[in-house]
């Protein structure tokens, strides 16, 4: 059974439901105002309509609390295909979050919705220990940020990751055309 991809997952959400009501959803969900325990009981219609899955992460039940932080992930994906600006505040919320997967999709939307409010959020995933979570953030600066931030993303030039060096090279072109302005 080949699964639909999310861009069609969340249109069909908004479908039935309204697309506010999915971003609410989605908040909530990055936010903690609905617990794993919820989004794996009473909520779990909300979780399933922004995944796709009757059954989330395929996992038995009870579902380990280990697995929560994907609620967090999935939400943060939805925000990708569906967006209201006061979302950017759940963002900024778990800019840091304990999950590598929820940090690479704030840089991701950061990049996407060129959302610059949260560039100084971002700042940290530069040293993070995977290279695709910094290649997110430096995309997303790239996208997002200000002439004080390309000396971050200029550090990045030597990573060991090939990735993310190529990432700093087109962020940092990025910036100079969006910027109007050369950075060196």
């Amino acid at each position: 059974m080949e699964r639909e991809h999310p861009r069609e997952v969340i249109a069909a959400a908004c479908a039935q439901y309204g697309q506010d009501v999915v971003i609410d959803w989605c908040v909530a969900f990055l936010t903690g105002e609905i617990s794993g325990e919820d989004a794996y009981g009473p909520d779990l219609p909300k979780l399933v309509a922004i995944t796709g899955s009757a059954n989330p992460g395929g996992w038995s039940q009870p579902v380990d609390p280990v697995n929560y932080y994907w609620i967090r992930v999935w939400a943060a994906r939805a925000l990708l295909y569906v967006w209201r600006d006061d979302a950017v505040e759940a963002l900024a919320a778990v800019a840091d979050d304990p999950a590598w997967r929820v940090r690479e999709h704030v840089a991701r939307i950061t990049a996407q919705r060129e959302l610059g409010q949260l560039v100084d959020a971002l700042l940290p995933m530069l040293d993070h220990e995977l290279p695709r979570v910094r290649a997110a953030a430096v995309r997303a600066i790239g996208a997002a940020g200000e002439y004080e931030h390309a000396r971050a993303v200029e550090g990045l030039r030597d990573d060991p990751d090939n990735a993310v060096r190529v990432a700093v090279e087109r962020a940092l072109e990025r910036l100079e055309r969006r910027l109007d302005r050369e950075l060196g």
